[in-house]
């Protein structure tokens, strides 16, 4: 039975609370081949905040997931699946007219990922409401996650920026940009509420294409700018095969992909995530971090899956070992370690 909130051991704060889309993924049994010829299908749990925590977890960081699922057996699996990974399942609450969202992907690699989204007319998770939010618990969390797709619609909408609202200054508030069109009712909002909600976080993260939702078409550098002058104290703007970007006020640093064969690109940066805050946490100087997520983000994509297949921290650093790299750093030095 899932635990209430009142259930929760209250004397330590969680590391890490996620908040947003979970589902079913499901996964091709055979790769390279259209949806329309699979015969088969690997079920996994699924939903980018939610595989952000279960990816935290793995790596030893006390997580949970504030989501809704719907009354059939898929959101029992949902439970039941990150209770096995270690993600605290207490507000994974029930809608009760919703089903729990199913997405099938199709694999072609190197980078061709194509996604089917099975949330209509809504997902339970898009019904998420204030109501719904442990904000005692929010407020005294490590880290706080949100995303792009909790804006898309009402009532999530409101619930993120309340939770994002509940926040203390200097708190690690992290807001992933996390830009999947299909699923705002009008796409062309994304950039205004996205960067009300950036005035209310420390950290943004997204690809540049998410980032230029918010701060429009530009290079990297000048894009992390830009982020930075909507509030935030650090901009990651991921860039694909050149690796990732993060600035502050006081420096830059860039660092290399790590080099794998591509198997499946859709958990890398969920991976990414929970190992950016397993090193944000640990006090890491910013370059060691970003390796250590950019390494963790390119295990998974030489996995076939994402929450399933997130990697231990000895992985990660057996894979860092492998394949050192090395940061571009501009800047005040000592500013390294934020």
């Amino acid at each position: 039975m899932t635990r209430t909130p009142q259930d929760l051991p209250s004397e330590e704060p969680f590391d890490l609370i996620t908040m947003g889309r979970v589902g079913v993924d499901l996964y091709p049994g055979q790769l390279a081949t259209s949806l329309a010829d699979v015969t088969t299908f690997r079920k996994m749990l699924g939903g980018s905040p939610t595989n952000v925590a279960v990816a935290a977890a793995r790596l030893g960081l006390r997580s949970a997931v504030i989501t809704k699922v719907g009354a059939d057996a898929f959101g029992v699996f949902v439970r039941q699946a990150l209770d096995a990974f270690g993600v605290d399942s207490a507000w994974v609450t029930q809608h009760h007219e919703l089903r729990t969202p199913l997405t099938f992907c199709e694999i072609f690699p190197p980078d061709h990922f194509p996604l089917l989204f099975y949330r209509q007319p809504t997902a339970p998770d898009m019904t998420l409401s204030v109501e719904d939010l442990p904000l005692t618990e929010i407020a005294t969390a490590r880290i706080l996650w949100t995303t792009g797709t909790g804006l898309a619609d009402e009532p999530s909408r409101t619930a993120t920026l309340a939770a994002l609202q509940a926040r203390p200054a200097n708190a690690i508030t992290i807001h992933d940009l996390d830009f999947r069109p299909s699923l705002w009712p009008n796409p062309a909002e994304a950039g205004r509420w996205g960067r009300l909600a950036l005035e209310k976080a420390t950290i943004a993260i997204g690809n540049r294409e998410e980032v230029a939702t918010v701060v429009g078409d530009r290079p990297a550098e000048e894009a992390a700018r830009a982020l930075l002058d909507l509030g935030v104290d650090l901009a990651v703007v991921k860039l694909g095969e050149r690796g990732v970007l993060a600035a502050s006020h006081h420096q830059t640093v860039i660092v290399p992909p790590t080099p794998v064969k591509t198997l499946n690109g859709l958990g890398a940066g969920d991976a990414f995530g929970g190992a950016f805050c397993h090193g944000r946490l640990a006090g890491w100087p910013l370059e060691q971090l970003l390796g250590f997520a950019n390494a963790a983000g390119a295990l998974v994509a030489s996995r076939l899956g994402c929450a399933d297949d997130m990697p231990t921290e000895t992985e990660v650093h057996r894979q860092l070992s492998d394949h050192a790299p090395h940061a571009r750093n501009s800047g005040d030095p000592a500013a390294a370690r934020m």
